[in-house]
């Protein structure tokens, strides 16, 4: 059977990250895709000007709703908005008895600034990293969890291995923010630490790297992949996903990586015509 995967997260309505990221990265690996909403969000490849939160409430309703009807094999969350709404994960994964929970804790935008408060960073920190399978922090993301200034790629590993200290799984620390000619990834897990390493694709389209990333690793949970090996997977098609994203145009800003890179017959990117 095609396993259901559930992402709970924000809605993107320029189709790039959050929830339809998440959705596409599932429908392209095979996965039948779900989602709950946490929040609404007015933003663009350019930016975002707007966000209206979902209550914790009715977000535990929508779960609800969908675990007492579907068999969802794996969980994927993004960005969570506050306690409540983490709160209302944690109770649904340990009422279910979810078995794999991937966790993605957007808490930094690119420009660096913060995108939840003090209150959600700890709800995250003490009560939904214990329950997850993996999380996937970038490096901004890890010294916020850790509570320090910052983590360089240089201590990607020590700053996984503190991580592992909260509770979860296993922890990906990602090295995008970092500029060699490779992209390295670090997990670490009960095993030991291992180095994931792709070609740094040159690309302004990196809009949903993090959900994508997320995402696909869940849907390598959900087939019964072996964590590693569902990391290194998601990785692999991150990689295609972003060496095609300039065959796409969409939008003036970050446009999003290609999640159906493998599927469409997407001809080379053509520039733009010259108004006459």
């Amino acid at each position: 059977m095609i396993p259901i995967v559930l992402s709970v997260a924000g809605s993107d309505p320029s189709g790039g990250a959050g929830i339809q990221a998440d959705l596409k990265t599932f429908s392209a690996l095979g996965a039948y895709g779900t989602a709950a909403l946490t929040a609404l969000t007015a933003q663009n490849t350019r930016g975002v000007s707007g966000v209206l939160p979902v209550p914790g409430e009715f977000v535990a309703d929508q779960l609800t709703a969908l675990f007492d009807d579907l068999d969802v094999r794996a969980v994927k969350t993004g960005m969570l908005g506050g306690p409540d709404v983490v709160d209302a994960v944690v109770g649904t994964v340990r009422r279910y008895g979810v078995r794999h929970v991937v966790v993605d804790p957007v808490m930094v935008a690119t420009s660096g600034d913060r995108l939840v408060s003090d209150e959600t960073v700890a709800a995250i920190r003490e009560r939904l990293l214990p329950v997850a399978s993996v999380i996937t922090p970038n490096l901004p993301e890890a010294a916020t969890l850790l509570g320090i200034d910052k983590v360089t790629p240089e201590r990607m590993a020590e700053a996984g291995a503190a991580l592992l200290e909260l509770g979860p799984a296993a922890v990906v620390v990602k090295g995008g923010h970092d500029d060699g000619p490779e992209a390295v990834d670090v997990l670490v897990d009960a095993d030991g630490v291992h180095e994931l390493r792709e070609p740094r694709i040159a690309t302004k389209n990196t809009h949903g790297t993090g959900c994508t990333f997320a995402s696909a690793i869940a849907v390598g949970l959900a087939f019964d992949v072996p964590l590693p090996q569902a990391v290194a997977d998601a990785k692999r098609y991150l990689t295609d996903a972003l060496r095609a994203a300039d065959s796409l145009d969409v939008g003036g800003g970050h446009g999003p990586v290609h999640h159906f890179h493998a599927a469409w017959n997407t001809p080379p990117a053509q520039p733009h015509p010259q108004p006459r």
